[in-house]
C-alpha cells in the first residue's frame, strides 16, 4: 500500500474519530461532568477508537497495547501542535479563532499521519532501511 493509499485511509479513521469526539463532548455536556473533563474524555475515547480503526484499516496492522501507547503519545503531541497552531494563529498572527482552529486541526492531522507512518505503525522493512 502507497503512503499516499495509507494517508487517504487515516483521513478517513481521523474523520471518524473526530465525530467520536465532537459527538461524545456534545452528550457529556448535557451531563452535570465539568467541560474540562468531559473534552479529555472525549478526546481519550476518540484516541482508541482512532487507534484501532487505524491499525487495522489505514496500517494494516493489529493493534496492540504497546501500540497505542506509543499512538496515544503521538496524539497527544498532535494535540499540543493543534492547540498551538491554534494559540500563535489567533493570538499573534490575528487570525479569526475558528479559521486558526482548522489550520491547527489541519496541521496536527499532518504531524500525526506523520509520526503514525514513521514511528507507531513502521514496518520492520522500513525500520531497516532507517
Amino acid at each position: 500500500m502507497t503512503n499516499l493509499h495509507k494517508l487517504f485511509r487515516y483521513f478517513l479513521t481521523a474523520g471518524a474519530a473526530a465525530i467520536v469526539d465532537v459527538g461524545g463532548f456534545a452528550i457529556l455536556c448535557f451531563t452535570p461532568i465539568p467541560i474540562a473533563v468531559s473534552a479529555v474524555t472525549s478526546f481519550c475515547l476518540a484516541t482508541v477508537v482512532n487507534y484501532v480503526l487505524s491499525s487495522r484499516f489505514a496500517f494494516n496492522q493489529s493493534p496492540t497495547v504497546r501500540g497505542f501507547g506509543v499512538f496515544f503519545v503521538a496524539a497527544v503531541g498532535g494535540l499540543m501542535v493543534n492547540v498551538s497552531v491554534t494559540l500563535v494563529g489567533s493570538l499573534y498572527l490575528g487570525i479569526a479563532p475558528v479559521l486558526a482552529k482548522i489550520i491547527g486541526v489541519g496541521t496536527a492531522f499532518l504531524v500525526n499521519f506523520w509520526l503514525n507512518l514513521r514511528i507507531v505503525f513502521r514496518t520492520p522493512s522500513a525500520k531497516r532501511n532507517q
